[in-house]
C-alpha cells in the first residue's frame, strides 16, 4: 500500500488532488492511503483515510514518523500576505520546510538509510524577477522580486541539495497561477485573475486592479492536480539532478480572458467587471513572469490547457455551481 500525505489537503489544490487521487489514483496497480494535514477542512471535502488538523511546524516529526511514501507538500502563506507580513511568511515559507526536511533526513537515518520519501513541493513562477526575455526558457535564472519568491527559491534549493544527499527523492513544480480559483478570493495579490472571471460567472461584480494589458501565466486547477499526480510517477533520474520544473500553461492578457469570458458567457458578465486600479498590486504584479517556453516539463510529460477558453470551460465543468445543479 502507498501512503501518501498531503500536506495543506484542505486548500484548493490540495482538495483537488485528494479528489484525483480517489478517482483516478496514480499509475500502475496498488492500493493507496491518503491522510490530509491542514488547520481545517471544507465541509463534504475530498475523501481521505484520515484528516489532521494543525500546522505543519507543529507536525514535522509526527510526520517523519509516519514514513508516508509519498509526501504532496502544498502549504503556504500567498503572495500578498507575504509581502506585507514578512516575518510570518519566512516562518511559514521557508523555515517550517527546514524543520520539515530536517526531520526527514533524521527519519531517514534512523532506518538505516532505508526510508527515502518522494516530495512534491509546489513552488511557484514567482521565483524569476525581471527583467525578462520574450519567453522564459529552462535556462533563465531564479532571482525572486518579491519575499514570496524568495521563500520558494530557498525551498527549491533544500529540496535539491537534500534530494542530492538521498535524504529524500524531490522534485519543486514551479505552478503558474492556478485560474480560475472556485470559492471566494484569497490574499494572494493574483487573485483578482481568478476573480474576474468567477464572479460575474457566478453573477457577481469583480474589482480589476491592474490594466487589461497585463499578460500572464494560467493553468486550471484540474491542470495542477494532473501535474502532481504525474510528478509521483516520474522517474526522476530524467530531471539529470535538476529537481525545479517550470511547468506548462497558458499565457494570455487581461484583455484576452476578458475576451474569453464574453465568449463563454455574453456581454453582461463583462459588464460587472470594475476597474479600480490599485497601486500595491500592481508594483507586485509587474514583477511577474507573463509566458514561458517549459520545453523540458512538456518533454517529461506535463500538460496543460491550450488557451484561456478552455482554463474558463474547466472552471464551467468542474466548479461552477449552477453548472452541477
Amino acid at each position: 500500500m502507498t501512503r501518501i500525505l498531503i500536506i495543506g489537503g484542505g486548500g484548493m489544490v490540495g482538495q483537488k488532488l485528494a479528489h484525483r487521487l480517489s478517482e483516478t489514483g496514480l499509475q500502475g496497480p496498488g492500493e493507496r492511503q491518503v491522510t490530509l494535514l491542514d488547520l481545517g477542512f471544507p465541509d463534504a471535502g475530498a475523501p481521505a483515510a484520515e484528516r489532521v488538523t494543525g500546522r505543519l511546524s507543529e507536525r514535522t516529526d509526527w510526520i517523519a514518523r509516519q514514513r508516508f511514501d509519498l509526501i504532496f507538500h502544498l502549504a503556504a502563506i500567498v503572495s500578498g500576505e507575504s509581502e506585507t507580513n514578512f516575518d510570518l511568511g519566512w516562518d511559514v515559507n521557508m523555515m517550517s520546510n527546514w524543520q520539515l526536511l530536517s526531520a526527514l533526513r533524521a527519519e531517514h537515518a534512523a532506518s538505516g538509510g532505508t526510508y527515502i520519501p518522494r516530495l512534491i513541493f509546489t513552488s511557484s513562477i514567482a521565483v524569476f524577477g525581471a527583467p525578462y526575455p520574450d519567453r522564459i526558457g529552462d535556462e533563465f535564472l531564479s532571482s525572486p522580486q518579491t519575499s514570496y519568491g524568495a521563500q520558494k527559491a530557498c525551498t527549491e534549493l533544500m529540496v535539491q541539495d537534500f534530494s542530492r544527499k538521498g535524504f529524500i527523492d524531490g522534485m519543486s513544480l514551479r505552478l503558474p497561477t492556478i485560474c480560475v480559483r472556485p470559492g471566494k478570493a484569497n490574499l494572494a495579490a493574483s487573485s483578482f485573475f481568478s476573480g474576474i472571471i468567477r464572479e460575474p460567472l457566478n453573477g457577481k461584480d469583480a474589482i480589476l486592479p491592474v490594466p487589461d494589458s497585463v499578460r500572464h501565466w494560467h493553468a486550471s486547477p484540474r491542470a495542477a492536480a494532473r501535474f502532481l499526480t504525474h510528478a509521483a510517477t516520474l522517474d526522476t533520474a530524467r530531471l539529470q539532478g535538476r529537481r525545479a520544473l517550470n511547468l506548462p500553461g497558458v499565457s494570455c492578457t487581461v484583455a484576452d480572458q476578458i475576451e474569453a469570458l464574453r465568449r463563454a458567457a455574453g456581454q453582461a458578465a463583462v459588464d460587472r467587471i470594475k476597474p479600480q486600479p490599485d497601486a500595491a498590486i500592481m508594483k507586485i504584479v509587474e514583477g511577474w513572469p507573463r509566458d514561458f517556453d517549459p520545453a523540458r516539463a512538456i518533454a517529461l510529460g506535463f500538460e496543460a490547457e491550450r488557451d484561456f477558453d478552455e482554463i474558463i470551460a474547466t472552471y464551467i465543468a468542474d466548479d461552477l455551481p449552477s453548472a452541477r445543479q
